[in-house]
């Protein structure tokens, strides 16, 4: 039975990567991955996932109308798919979140979903707040933060690097408006170490 699989981070810990690197296994099997990105992210262009480390591959954007059921079932038809993945999930709307629960259940066809959990404030974005609630398969994709621990919040910096508290939530930047850090750091608002490392000791088995 195909399942729902929701796969969480802090920025920058690979989450696009992970997913292009499961697309190509597919790829390698003969077996055709559709990808999906919302059209609200811009950062890599028009219809594109790329990660950090150059790779890159197309995909078909969407919007927050959108029904992902009618774009699968139509790319289906066309041409077999074998697997949905979806890039920075968290944008995705409550009702999208459920079509993509559908397209498990009765297409019976995998869905991944990679994406942020929390914004820069520490609140669930919609997309992944229902993913918490409704994937089969929960997984989180690790990160550290500068001072070695595990990253599990996100700050919003300005251009000197301060911690930015208010605003809207959504604000597509890269490395020069967020920074992924540890609670302690999120809740002190400091965006890089100014002292002396801390030892590291395995922070991602934490």
């Amino acid at each position: 039975m195909a399942k729902l699989y929701f796969y969480y981070s802090a920025m920058n810990a690979g989450k696009s990567t992970t997913l292009l690197q499961a697309a190509w296994n597919y790829r390698e099997q003969g077996m055709r991955p559709l990808l999906l990105t919302p059209q609200l992210n811009t950062r890599d262009g028009i219809g594109k996932i790329a990660s950090r480390i150059g790779l890159h591959a197309e995909a078909v954007n969407f919007n927050c109308s959108d029904s992902l059921i009618e774009i699968v079932r139509r790319s289906h038809q066309e041409n077999a798919v074998s697997c949905i993945m979806v890039d920075e999930a968290q944008f995705l709307s409550k009702r999208q979140v459920s079509e993509l629960g559908e397209i498990a259940d009765i297409d019976e066809i995998p869905v991944m979903a990679f994406g942020l959990r929390t914004d820069f404030q520490g609140n669930l974005f919609e997309g992944s707040q229902f993913l918490l609630a409704w994937a089969d398969v929960i997984s989180e994709i690790k990160t550290i933060c500068h001072c070695g621990r595990k990253a599990t919040m996100v700050l919003r910096i300005d251009q000197h690097r301060r911690a930015i508290r208010g605003g809207e939530q959504i604000h597509i930047g890269g490395n020069e408006s967020y920074v992924s850090v540890c609670r302690r750091h999120f809740r002190e608002g400091i965006a890089e170490q100014s002292g002396p490392q801390l030892p590291f000791s395995d922070p991602l088995a934490d």
